[in-house]
């Protein structure tokens, strides 16, 4: 555990002793973090590219897929708070040295994951159109058909994905993300090849997109289960008999309950302002989804390195080293400004380029780049504080401050400042992504202010 130090030379002296044995060399964090990288930049690509083949089928397709895909990423990202609990927990141990640990806890969280997407799964599909209607409201017809469609064949996959992001986050937290890279290759590939055939072959329209996206993460989730049981890997899944450890399903559930009501809540902010602009019409929406998948590009580093300061922060707090804590903090924060930077500027210099393969009417495409400007423009800039840093403290089990401040932020400024200037004011969705902006204003300051005032280290401990 981390103790209070009193004098600077006490610090002086943790400072000197730890920098002589570093947890992460530079090739270890290469390591760690390009396949990071290339994951995400694999998963928001075939995003785009799942977006410009349903955009061939017309605009109440893709408006429909956009809406319900906000839906499953809300679904997903409880997924992953529980799959971060999960790899916080076990990156302490690992950082500890304590590795039968490190083992219980991942069977725990591969369970506990299983178990509550199944619930999930049998509500969204008993209640799909209600679920729908609710978040949505009245819609059009057509559009609504392919959100309803989408949304069920959606809904069996979540077990799986529950299985894959827990699986995903374990394998992180030993630093061998390439294995999770490898699988999401082999998961994309089948997800491609599946829509272009569902669409453009079979003519399937939004089933032809639906069905591939189930069968691949049915693959991801087998193969990394599979390899998890393999005891060749320092974290893996037991053969005995299983039965649940309340102590250590506390300890998950201690980083992952704050964490999952913070990104539910984030999600369903999301999906409340979609709902907001959906009551601008096709193009809009149409537009919002463009730019939504366009705007995740921009994010890919910072989605990269929000997923390795879970792991590197985690073991530097199992190994009760508060020296490294900070050092690897400040260096990753510097690598995540460097490479969302240039991804950024690169968008937004070819956005003409990229727009018109989505082969949208001219009053769309306007504002979908209109939308991309005010997002990668000053993403750059504030999104790696507001939600990169917020991980470090995470990782140190300072969970409650983040979750109180991103709630706040989403509820005050990204949906009733969306409603002041995308609805009061008539800006419509250009007004609903400045609010974004003043949300990610007020989160900075919060959270640059936590970090330099040292509220997170009284937490920094093994718990």
């Amino acid at each position: 555990m981390f103790s209070e130090y009193s004098t600077g030379m006490v610090h002086k002296m943790n400072d000197t002793a730890t920098k002589q044995n570093y947890l992460f060399s530079n090739a270890e964090l290469r390591n760690l973090i390009l396949p990071l990288i290339l994951e995400q930049t694999l998963v928001i690509t075939v995003g785009m590219v799942d977006t410009m083949m349903v955009s061939s089928v017309g605009e109440a397709a893709v408006s429909g897929v956009s809406l319900v895909d906000m839906l499953v990423n809300l679904v997903f990202s409880v997924f992953a708070a529980l799959a971060t609990g999960g790899s916080v927990v076990t990156s302490q141990y690992l950082g500890a040295g304590k590795t039968k640990d490190a083992c219980n806890s991942s069977r725990q969280l591969i369970v506990t994951s299983a178990v509550f997407a199944l619930g999930v799964m049998a509500v969204c599909m008993a209640a799909c159109r209600p679920i729908l209607s609710f978040f949505f409201g009245s819609i059009e017809a057509d559009v609504m058909q392919n959100a309803q469609l989408y949304l069920l064949i959606s809904a069996l996959s979540f077990p799986f994905m529950g299985i894959y992001g827990a699986a995903s986050a374990l394998f992180r937290a030993m630093g061998n993300s390439m294995i999770v890279l490898k699988s999401s290759c082999i998961m994309n590939i089948i997800n491609v090849v599946g829509n272009a055939i569902g669409i453009f072959v079979l003519h399937m329209g939004v089933l032809g997109v639906a069905i591939p996206s189930l069968l691949s993460r049915i693959v991801a989730a087998a193969i990394l289960y599979l390899l998890l049981r393999r005891p060749v890997y320092e974290v893996h899944l037991n053969r005995g008999k299983f039965h649940f450890d309340g102590k250590v399903i506390r300890k998950i559930l201690y980083i992952g309950i704050p964490s999952g009501i913070e990104s539910g809540i984030f999600q369903l902010g999301r999906v409340a302002v979609v709902s907001i602009i959906s009551g601008f019409g096709t193009v809009q929406i149409a537009a919002n989804g463009v730019a939504n998948s366009l705007d995740s590009m921009g994010c890919i580093m910072g989605q990269a390195m929000s997923l390795a300061m879970i792991t590197v922060i985690g073991q530097c707090v199992g190994a009760a080293s508060l020296a490294q804590v900070k050092y690897y903090t400040k260096k990753l924060m510097l690598i995540t400004y460097a490479g969302m930077i240039v991804i950024n500027v690169a968008i937004l210099l070819s956005l003409p380029v990229i727009l018109k393969l989505y082969g949208l009417g001219p009053e769309t495409t306007a504002l979908a780049g209109e939308l991309v400007w005010i997002h990668d423009g000053i993403a750059m800039f504030l999104w790696p504080i507001s939600f990169v840093l917020p991980n470090m403290m995470r990782a140190c089990n300072d969970v409650r401050y983040t979750m109180v401040i991103s709630i706040f932020s989403m509820v005050v400024f990204r949906i009733g400042l969306s409603l002041v200037m995308g609805v009061n004011m008539g800006m419509g969705a250009v007004g609903v992504w400045w609010a974004m902006i003043v949300d990610w204003i007020f989160r900075s300051s919060c959270f640059v202010g936590r970090y330099l005032k040292g509220t997170w280290r009284k937490f920094c401990v093994l718990k």
